[in-house]
């Protein structure tokens, strides 16, 4: 007899109750979003693979070991094949949107949003998988509409401080960085260079590599072993232009202004090569090593990158499974009630049609309701009731339906009253 199919090792089923954490965290993210002015914006899941290669960058992790990938067949001798990639972030997904519709010509700032999976090919642990779920945002548009300046760094930071209070993470600490614009990089990756040479032999492999490919990757390294070498490299603010250094300072300055406490962190540089100027992220200590809750930055090159418009940009992604891990951490946060108010119990053969109609009487009153059957009897409708997790017990036979009056039974306090068919609602939502 052949084995059971199981998940694919890297992806997990959501399952109740966490779901329903899952939906708060939701739910809280598009309320936030709403008061920011922010709309939802969906991209295909997968693209062309070239998007990521341009995008994110050929040498970083991602692109060359992480991706999933395949080559989709032509079906016809006329058309090529295409290289398919599975998106391992959203930004360049919604960048390249943007461009190919045309956003930037309506002039003005557009404030985006997404929620759903990405994938990527990882070691699979604690809070990583390699189907994950991300909730984003990103704020762009041509420099004409505001997209440049360091209120908009500002008012994502402000925003996310804000949905963190809102579903009750407290324990967080906010990193912030200036990389530069492209000329402060390029100082910057050349000091890296002239600093790693006589050093890069003494370090992993992949510092080894990214010493001569990009050397602010190696920054990112967390081999313990390397890290007195990576704290004695050159300090990025050293290196960074006039501009950038006001940008950022401006940035500080409003969140001073606003009371968002905030840790400057010289080593953050974020891992993916369109990020510039301001670079962010929330930790978590309740994630363990991997404190990371969630990050972002700024991209003011990434549209021009992809073939399009001059568009800056700054946005953020939020991993959901470690954020729901950190929500868990938090002894005061529960996930919300979702359990049905009522559970209809039928008494007797024939009775699960007039069930029905009451329970459609009752949704529509927006009383969340669980149906029994005819066949239960009084003992087994109870325990149904109690494993639903219903607040209330409503009993339906052929003398209740006929008088128009029904025994509603609370299960935790055991009282139990008659209350009349039009009431049942309002008794249930506590309007009686």
């Amino acid at each position: 007899m052949a084995g059971s199919i199981k998940a694919v090792r890297g992806t997990r089923d959501i399952l109740p109750p966490d779901s329903a954490l899952w939906q708060h965290v939701e739910q809280a993210c598009r309320n936030i979003f709403h008061l920011y002015n922010f709309h939802e914006i969906r991209t295909p899941i997968f693209e062309d693979t070239q998007l990521f290669a341009r995008g994110v960058g050929e040498d970083t992790d991602i692109v060359s070991k992480e991706m999933f990938t395949w080559e989709d067949k032509a079906r016809a001798q006329s058309e090529k094949a295409q290289s398919l990639t599975l998106r391992p972030e959203n930004t360049a997904g919604v960048v390249r949107a943007y461009i190919e519709h045309k956003m930037g010509d309506t002039g003005k700032l557009q404030k985006l949003y997404y929620i759903g999976p990405q994938f990527r090919r990882e070691r699979p642990q604690k809070g990583r998988y390699r189907q994950f779920y991300q909730i984003g945002a990103e704020v762009l548009g041509p420099p004409a509409s505001g997209s440049e300046s360091p209120a908009r760094d500002a008012e994502i930071i402000a925003m996310l401080a804000h949905l963190l209070r809102e579903v009750g993470i407290k324990e967080w600490t906010l990193h912030i960085n200036s990389v530069g614009n492209a000329d402060d990089r390029a100082r910057y990756n050349q000091a890296l260079r002239e600093a790693l040479a006589g050093v890069k032999d003494k370090m992993c492999f992949d510092c080894q590599r990214r010493a001569e490919s990009n050397p602010l990757r190696v920054l990112d390294c967390k081999v313990p072993e390397d890290q007195p070498i990576i704290d004695a490299l050159p300090k990025i603010s050293g290196y960074l232009g006039d501009e950038s250094r006001e940008h950022f300072n401006e940035v500080k300055k409003i969140l001073n202004h606003v009371g968002i406490r905030y840790e400057v962190n010289e080593r953050m540089v974020r891992g993916l090569d369109y990020y510039t100027r301001t670079t962010f992220e929330f930790t978590h200590g309740g994630l363990g090593a991997q404190s990371a809750l969630l990050g972002g930055g700024r991209y003011d090159g990434l549209s021009e990158m992809l073939g399009g418009p001059k568009a800056p940009g700054i946005g953020f992604a939020l991993g959901l499974d470690r954020f729901v891990l950190a929500l868990q951490a938090e002894e005061t946060v529960a996930a919300p009630g979702l359990n049905p108010a009522v559970f209809i119990a039928p008494l007797g053969q024939g009775m699960n049609a007039e069930a029905a109609v009451i329970a459609r009487e009752l949704r529509k009153r927006g009383v969340a309701t669980e149906l029994g059957d005819d066949s239960f009897k009084v003992k087994k409708s109870f325990e149904a009731a109690e494993r639903a997790g219903a607040k209330y017990i409503l009993f339906v036979g052929e003398n209740e339906v006929a008088s128009g009056q029904f025994g509603l039974k609370n299960l935790a306090s055991g009282e139990q009253i008659t209350v009349l068919r039009d009431q049942i609602a309002d008794h249930i939502k506590g309007l009686s």
